[in-house]
């Protein structure tokens, strides 16, 4: 490859990467504008931003060189634990800040992975468990009572987010075609996402523009957005792959501050020093967990082959 390709490449992945971490930071955005400004209902959210979801990803398959996907490329557990994010995520921008719910929902799914990854048998490094331990603490300090602690039910809910996040990326590991199992799980999610309007039925509330922020939440920044980072990660290691994404708790603060008028307190600066700090220092001597957002697809990039066994039941999905 010339110097003119590797920098046509590089600007590529760059354009791409900066696009996918927008919009999974506008996620956070559009979810605590939609329901703070009480336009919609949570489970109407919900249910709303994963058929926009699955209409947008169908129509990139579609027009993809990866047109073949059957039933078989999702999964049951994999939709479910789809649908457990979207919902807690919904139900938690209830009463949560858009940037305090995204460092809470990175937090968690970071450590869910690697908590994944010792119990299924790897040994950690000294400096990775120093890691762990600080992105735990930070996350307690974050939620320990006080004046300008978040809403304990929202924080709750935002971590049961990100473990059922973690959990998805972990099951789609060193798939090859993520954007066809992605799609599928989508699919296989929607009759869970209508159940949960059925479920509650007397705080159904639907406007237009709140219609149109969920549409945008699950067409634009999760269909969209999950499709061009499919695209950015093939050219990264997985340690790059996660390391960049410390930028979205960061931006979805910002963008609070900008589009939602929120304040950042100082404990939320505090704790997302920690956190982040904790999870750079997990992930930069852990090269081998996937990269969230996704399941993973095997790119060749990665600095070290996983050195765990897949977790239990994976090699009969598909």
């Amino acid at each position: 490859m010339n110097n003119n390709s590797r920098k046509s490449v590089s600007s590529k992945v760059l354009l791409f990467t900066t696009g996918a971490l927008v919009a999974f930071a506008g996620n956070s955005i559009l979810c605590r504008l939609a329901l703070g400004g009480g336009w919609i209902d949570a489970a109407g959210f919900t249910c709303i931003r994963l058929i926009s979801g699955t209409l947008v990803l169908l129509l990139i398959l579609r027009l993809s060189a990866q047109k073949r996907a059957s039933i078989s490329s999702g999964n049951a557990l994999s939709a479910i634990t789809l649908f457990g994010y979207a919902a807690a995520f919904s139900f938690a921008y209830l009463t949560l800040a858009a940037g305090t719910g995204a460092l809470i929902l990175f937090g968690a799914v970071q450590i869910t992975m690697i908590a994944a990854a010792i119990l299924s048998g790897e040994r950690l490094t000294g400096t990775e468990y120093v890691g762990v331990s600080l992105a735990f603490g930070g996350l307690v300090y974050l939620l320990f009572p006080g004046v300008t602690a978040p809403s304990l039910a929202g924080s709750l809910l935002m971590t049961a987010a990100g473990v059922c996040w973690g959990i998805y990326s972990l099951r789609g590991r060193g798939r090859g075609n993520p954007l066809a199992e992605t799609t599928v799980n989508f699919v296989l999610s929607l009759p869970l996402a209508v159940l949960l309007i059925f479920l509650f039925p007397g705080h159904s509330h639907l406007s237009l523009r709140g219609i149109l922020l969920a549409g945008l939440s699950g067409g634009l920044a999760s269909g969209i957005g999950y499709a061009v980072w499919y695209a950015a990660i093939r050219e990264m290691t997985t340690t790059t792959a996660s390391v960049v994404q410390l930028a979205v708790p960061v931006l979805a603060a910002g963008g609070g501050v900008i589009f939602l008028d929120e304040e950042i307190s100082t404990r939320l600066i505090i704790a997302t020093i920690i956190i982040l700090g904790g999870i750079s220092l997990a992930v930069f001597n852990h090269g081998n967990l996937p990269a969230t957002g996704a399941p993973h697809e095997s790119t060749g990039n990665d600095e070290k082959p996983t050195q765990y066994p897949p977790i239990r039941g994976e090699r009969d999905r598909g």
